[in-house]
């Protein structure tokens, strides 16, 4: 099994497939059947894990389209009422009927990307993707109740759920667009998502990127994705006992060197937490009134608000998978020690009371008394330097809201993230 330690000049090697205008979904997600078949599996040439990341930076693919099934398994916990599972909710659903004001006059859907594309963190869910170099690209959610498009064409970004007949449109400003060294000044500046940030050459350019001094890199295997030929490049966390992070498997191309598959492994349980993975893929040039929108006649639309990150020379940076919960709003690494798999960050809420029983009234009784039941059984109580608060669990990432207000997340353990909240306290 070939090994590599990545080096500093890693970073280099992690330009490859359709260029990206916005990196967007953070540690999205996805992994079908991480195990291997004992049959069908390709004869391919050994090659090492740097040769094999040196293929993936040289891939120049611009032309591609195909079909795209994301699985998405956090093991969040259910609430009363609520489904376990499932697809999260079907893109289209209460607010295609348009919510209501306290003024009855009904609202707008918001269809904005950041909040349908949301609905993609449980069960699973179907995508047609399409690319024609690096300004146009196209992706659909395919859902009972309709479809959900987000087409990026130039400067433009449109939305459009067919569902409630609604569209969203954001224009990056003359000029910034495609502008070297200004990624997010792109159209999808103001909402952190593009067609392409929900393909698996995304989640694997994503996890290259968090990939340091604590992790090793290997080639194990080869596979057949969509019909074609693949090395199989996993990603393992190296030392590090608290990342609740088992291993990044990304399915490559053999021949052009596009990741095919990204799978995330949790230590918790045998199932994927996340995976992306193509079931149909050809590089042939798609059609170009596929990135071609208009409006339907009578749908609502919303124009996006300028972003001050989407002027050129703005400096708001959209996370970055694993290694980017610095990027997130207001947060800040409290234990960089911690190498690249334990991070956590810290972010002020504004909230003091957390989700205590003053959130739900007085406790001994009513409505207290129910809330206070709802907390327990998602949430468990937790006590240490940083005083007291609620842990909320998943397979992939916890998170610990105290009763100050501060809020800590990572991809690590409950007593990770509790060791880190006490240090930081001190």
């Amino acid at each position: 099994m070939a090994q590599i330690q990545p080096r500093g000049s890693r970073r280099k090697a992690v330009r490859y497939g359709v260029p990206v205008a916005v990196a967007g979904v953070a540690a999205a997600t996805v992994g079908l059947v991480p195990a291997l078949a004992s049959s069908g599996d390709p004869d391919l040439p050994k090659i090492s894990a740097e040769e094999l990341v040196t293929k993936m930076a040289k891939a120049d693919v611009e032309h591609l389209s195909g079909t795209v099934k994301v699985s998405t398994d956090l093991g969040l916990p259910a609430l009363p009422g609520g489904s376990e599972g499932g697809s999260g909710g079907g893109f289209g659903g209460p607010q295609g009927s348009g919510d209501r004001a306290e003024d009855g006059k009904s609202e707008k859907p918001d269809v904005s990307p950041g909040t349908e594309l949301a609905k993609l963190a449980s069960g699973e869910h179907t995508l047609r993707f399409a690319a024609d170099g690096p300004d146009k690209q196209r992706v659909s959610v395919l859902e009972s109740t309709g479809e959900y498009s987000l087409i990026h064409n130039g400067r433009h970004l449109w939305a459009y759920d067919s569902a409630s007949n609604a569209a969203w449109h954001s224009q990056a400003p003359k000029g910034a667009h495609g502008k070297k060294g200004n990624d997010d000044a792109g159209p999808g500046s103001a909402s952190g998502v593009t067609p392409e940030s929900l393909t698996p050459q995304q989640a694997a350019k994503q996890a290259l990127e968090a990939v340091g001094e604590s992790t090793s890199v290997t080639v194990d295997g080869t596979a057949k994705v969509a019909g074609r030929d693949a090395y199989q490049l996993v990603i393992k966390p190296k030392g590090a006992p608290e990342s609740t992070v088992e291993s990044v498997r990304i399915a490559v191309d053999a021949d052009k060197g596009l990741p095919l598959k990204f799978t995330l492994t949790p230590k918790e349980g045998d199932k994927p937490a996340v995976e992306v993975a193509y079931t149909k893929i050809d590089f042939g040039k798609p059609d170009p009134g596929g990135f071609a929108f208009t409006p339907p006649k009578g749908a609502d639309v919303t124009e996006a608000k300028p972003h001050r990150g989407s002027a050129p020379g703005g400096t708001r940076k959209a996370p970055e998978g694993l290694a980017g919960l610095a990027g997130l709003s207001g947060a800040k690494i409290v234990n960089e020690s911690a190498g690249d798999w334990g991070k956590v960050a810290k972010i002020d809420t504004g909230m003091p009371g957390g989700l205590g029983p003053s959130a739900g009234g007085d406790s001994r009784g009513g409505s207290g008394e129910q809330a206070q039941k709802l907390l327990d059984g998602f949430t468990k109580e937790v006590k240490g330097d940083f005083g007291t608060g609620r842990v909320i669990s998943t397979r992939l990432v916890n998170a610990l809201l105290t009763d100050d207000g501060d809020l800590y997340v990572g991809a690590v353990t409950k007593e990770g993230l509790v060791k880190a909240a006490n240090q930081a306290a001190r």
